[in-house]
């Protein structure tokens, strides 16, 4: 099964997964990943939507699926926003404004919902824009590297 998900997140994505890596070391300094197999193996979530309206995912790794318990078919054209809880998305929206000012967004943290409910806060969040060669904003990304599960 996760080879299938790899591949249905390969192709979700297509040529943005090395937007998303391109686009974070730009921004960063720092490398995501060395390329897509890294990228779905990484020891952290890495979340991408597009710009539609409402914004959808197209891309989650693999342990972005095992956060939010989610397959990849169920993962990929979900309204990002359905990943916060309804308390919360005044909260996204603001950390959105600031994203389109800045181009990135470090230090975020916020509490997001699994697909079977569950509740988790994450910290220090690295949300990013996915700019082309021609600076067209194509969507936006996120890479979260703590979790914080209520009591």
């Amino acid at each position: 099964m996760d080879g299938h998900n790899a591949r249905l997140m390969a192709e979700s994505a297509g040529e943005r997964l090395a937007l998303i890596m391109r686009s974070y070391h730009r921004l960063t300094g720092h490398v995501l990943a060395d390329d897509a197999h890294t990228l779905w193996r990484a020891p952290f979530t890495v979340l991408a939507h597009d710009t539609s309206a409402p914004p959808e995912f197209i891309y989650a790794n693999s342990y972005a699926l095992t956060l939010f318990k989610r397959s990849a078919k169920d993962m990929i054209g979900l309204p990002s926003h359905l990943s916060a809880q309804a308390d919360a998305r005044e909260q996204r929206a603001a950390m959105f404004a600031q994203l389109e000012a800045a181009d990135i967004v470090t230090g975020y943290c916020g509490m997001r919902i699994a697909a079977d409910g569950t509740r988790f806060r994450i910290r220090d969040a690295v949300i990013w824009n996915l700019r082309d060669d021609d600076r067209n904003l194509c969507g936006q990304a996120a890479r979260i590297d703590r979790v914080e599960m209520p009591d």
